[in-house]
């Protein structure tokens, strides 16, 4: 099965708040004045309902791309580095019975039920599809612990193939999903919802906030069973869950200066703490990147591959239907030229394993390219005026819509903020928020944080509000009162 919920990001560890379990990210040193401003959200946060207590989990943040925390496996506890994904819901680890050529369970902790005095066998199978990479296996059952939390009898899978790049490159070792119970694969019960009916945690609400920007500083929070007032401003703004699957709800309106037929007259969205970036519909996407400066990356490359594809697609035409061409010629699959490959794989890298993408960025180019040739062909142009018009749309967001978007670094104090609005009220995220900024060959790369995807019903059109959005809004998720709450991220 599929599910939304990106992969590849990055997380560490921090402090614990006063009597809350937690997974804790860097901290940064708190001041007086922070103190008392603590105390003031405190106040205000149980105006609102909220328990201003929880247990307190570090994250820890790499390239504030990826932000994972550690939870723990049997007994003895057995440790894992895992994203707390609200967008799946099964808890997984790479498995002591790994096959030997598995290489993303040789580069990560394994679990090892012979080592667990707790463990209970199971044995279903168990196989999962992410927006960024896929992995099977079979279900156990043990204890999980949470900083000081456990949770008795959770079900769990033990991956034991884990193909393709995603997982190797990943600095954590596992998932942990935390949405609702009905995205579970296998009917196993998530670990919040376990905690919550075991009476583990206080209340039935957990809450994010991601650091960013900050070089050695603690990279984040998860906070289960409340919030943590140190981490946000003002009081929360509320949105109802309108599908408990994900934690999906209404989604106002997107307003960017220069753009129309955004979002129009409002939209479905989710808060995925899994995904690196903000995710929408990808002609929506292209016209945000396009009113923001942002460019496709590889307008040369897509220039060299009308040549050398074109003909190729020409030819497929005449004797395929045009919904077998690219499969046929080897864009879609990754079995292309050299060329081809080489692209493919630069797109991959900069989209990021934790961002859901599409499983091979040349994919659009191509469905794109081979609808304009059926039309040109049927309205008798030339190879070279094909050629022409093609390489043209290359230098726009066209074909290259759900692939990475690069912006000049340089302009970023000249960009335009973009707002989102919730129940009535809108989120601002500036350039600063909203540009993703990566070192590269000793330079640094400034990288759009809007990526194209097409998410087919009925899960779909959906937007994905991830990392990027979050670590600007202090997000809670209260799983009683089916809401999702957002403030200002202090």
């Amino acid at each position: 099965m599929w599910r939304l919920g990106g992969l590849v990001a990055t997380i560490l560890l921090a402090n614990v708040c006063a009597g809350l379990p937690s997974v804790t990210l860097h901290k940064r040193p708190i001041s007086v004045e922070q103190l008392q401003a603590s105390q003031q959200a405190l106040q205000l946060s149980a105006a609102n309902g909220l328990l201003g207590a929880g247990e307190d989990i570090p994250l820890l943040d790499y390239l504030d791309a990826q932000y994972y925390g550690e939870i723990g496996l049997g007994s003895p506890v057995q440790t894992f580095q895992v994203i707390f994904d609200t967008g799946s819901s099964n808890l997984w680890v790479p498995s002591s019975e790994c096959s030997y050529f598995q290489l993303a369970c040789d580069l990560h902790n394994k679990y090892d039920a012979s080592e667990s005095t707790t463990y209970k066998r199971n044995g279903t199978k168990f196989a999962i599809q992410y927006g960024s990479g896929s992995l099977s296996g079979f279900f156990s059952e043990d204890e999980l612990t949470l900083g000081t939390l456990q949770a008795k009898h959770q079900s769990f899978a033990e991956a034991t193939e884990e193909p393709g790049l995603t997982f190797v490159a990943a600095k954590f070792d596992g998932i942990l999903g935390l949405g609702f119970p009905n995205i579970a694969i296998g009917g196993a019960v998530p670990p919040f919802q376990n905690l919550v009916e075991q009476g583990v945690v206080k209340e039935p609400v957990f809450s994010f906030w991601l650091n960013r920007n900050e070089p050695g500083a603690e990279g984040g929070e998860l906070v289960l069973g409340g919030v943590d007032p140190s981490h946000f401003k003002g009081t929360h703004t509320w949105a109802n869950v309108t599908r408990p699957a994900y934690w999906q709800f209404d989604l106002d309106a997107i307003k960017v200066p220069g753009t129309i037929g955004v979002c129009q007259g409002g939209c479905q969205a989710i808060a995925d703490s899994g995904t690196s970036l903000i995710v929408g519909p990808s002609v929506e996407i292209a016209n945000i990147n396009k009113a923001i400066g942002a460019k496709g990356v590889l307008p040369a490359e897509c220039r060299e591959l009308v040549k050398e594809y074109v003909p190729q697609i020409l030819k497929a035409l005449a004797i395929l239907p045009a919904d077998q061409v690219c499969a046929a010629i080897g864009l879609c699959d990754q079995t292309g030229s050299q060329q081809a490959r080489s692209v493919s794989r630069k797109l991959q890298a900069l989209a990021g394993s934790d961002t859901p993408v599409q499983d091979s960025p040349l994919c659009p180019f191509c469905t794109a390219a081979v609808s304009y040739v059926k039309i040109a062909v049927a309205s008798q142009e030339t190879q070279d005026q094909i050629e022409e018009q093609l390489e043209a749309a290359c230098d726009t967001l066209g074909f290259l819509a759900s692939s990475q978007a690069i912006v000049d670094c340089d302009q970023i104090p000249t960009m335009p903020d973009v707002a989102f609005t919730i129940s009535g009220k809108e989120f601002s995220l500036t350039p600063e928020q909203y540009v993703l900024k990566v070192g590269a060959m000793g330079e640094e790369q400034c990288i759009s944080g809007f990526l194209g995807m097409d998410i087919p019903k009925p899960a779909g059109p959906l937007w994905i509000l991830g990392d990027i959005f979050i670590s600007s809004y202090h997000t809670v998720f209260d799983l009683g009162n089916k809401r999702v709450g957002f403030a200002e991220a202090a």
